[in-house]
């Protein structure tokens, strides 16, 4: 079972420290954000900056830790009604399914944004019009993403527009590409409404868009209320977002097994989120034990 790390999460100042001290840890895969592994690179930058000298060097790191990159992060806002923003934002994804093909990711990934510049969560996400304008937005990224044979991924966030696994199946299926895939992140679907659905939510998320899945991303969930404000105050590198706390695996209430069953029968890696050097190894140790009862 191929378990990884944020990068970002990993100790170290470097890309090479980070990597180094993820798989002294036992990742063996791991998720890349560029603007918060390479001091300086800043994502506006990213058309000039993601070079073949670039990629030769990040590959040769992959290679000297013996890890693979299976996401290259580019969660930036397709939706903004902001058109100069918009041009820039679309030639940040380009480069990055470029790089992502030099280095040999398995998928370039992003959440779905807002109709709005503040890439805000609003009601106006959830509507038909902020679904098809994502959908037209989302076209020419396919499109080159098809071009370059490199994937990319749309991971469902309740707060954004694509919201629910429902929306998410619309998607994929308008597009019907082998180049758009899923990031499914089962703690992304909850908020306080559905809360006490999470087991429903989670298998009605696999039983749509497992078929899709490319990568999973496994994070634990606290409620609002006393033990979640304990966590926070106890525990580094947690988000709160809709009255839940996303915390490392092992700490909260999820239920990983329709997951881990999801992640066994397509030999699917995942990668940990919300977890912080002290506490990531012992993350990868719990799915581990969990899975062999999955």
């Amino acid at each position: 079972m191929q378990i990884g790390l944020r990068l970002h999460d990993a100790a170290g100042a470097t890309l090479e420290e980070k990597m180094r001290n993820a798989r002294e840890q036992g990742f063996t895969c791991c998720h890349i954000a560029m603007s918060k592994v390479i001091p300086g690179f800043k994502m506006a930058d990213a058309p000039a900056l993601l070079t073949e000298e670039l990629a030769a060097e990040v590959k040769a790191l992959l290679r000297k830790y013996d890890m693979t990159c299976v996401l290259l992060g580019c969660y930036l806002n397709l939706c903004s009604p902001d058109e100069e923003a918009h041009a820039r934002t679309l030639d940040i994804y380009k480069a990055h399914l470029r790089f992502g093909k030099m280095i040999g990711a398995r998928l370039v990934g992003t959440e779905t944004g807002a109709p709005n510049v503040a890439y805000a969560s609003s009601p106006a996400c959830w509507t038909e019009e902020a679904l098809a304008l994502f959908m037209e937005r989302a076209a020419p990224v396919v499109r080159f993403a098809e071009e370059v044979g490199q994937v990319f991924a749309i991971e469902p966030v309740c707060r954004h527009i694509v919201s629910t696994p429902e929306r998410c199946q619309r998607v994929i299926e308008h597009f019907d590409s082998p180049m758009l895939r899923v990031i499914l992140d089962g703690v992304n679907l909850l908020d306080w409404h559905n809360v006490h659905q999470a087991e429903s939510v989670v298998l009605d998320a696999v039983g749509r868009l497992g078929p899709y899945a490319e990568l999973l991303h496994m994070k634990d969930f606290i409620p609002d209320g006393p033990a979640c404000q304990q966590a926070r105050m106890d525990v580094a590198n947690t988000l709160m977002f809709d009255g839940l706390l996303s915390i490392a695996c092992g700490l909260g209430q999820m239920n990983y097994q329709p997951l881990l069953a999801l992640a066994k029968e397509r030999s699917l890696p995942m990668t940990l989120e919300n977890t912080n050097p002290a506490n990531a190894e012992t993350a990868r140790l719990h799915l581990l034990a969990l899975a062999g009862n999955a």
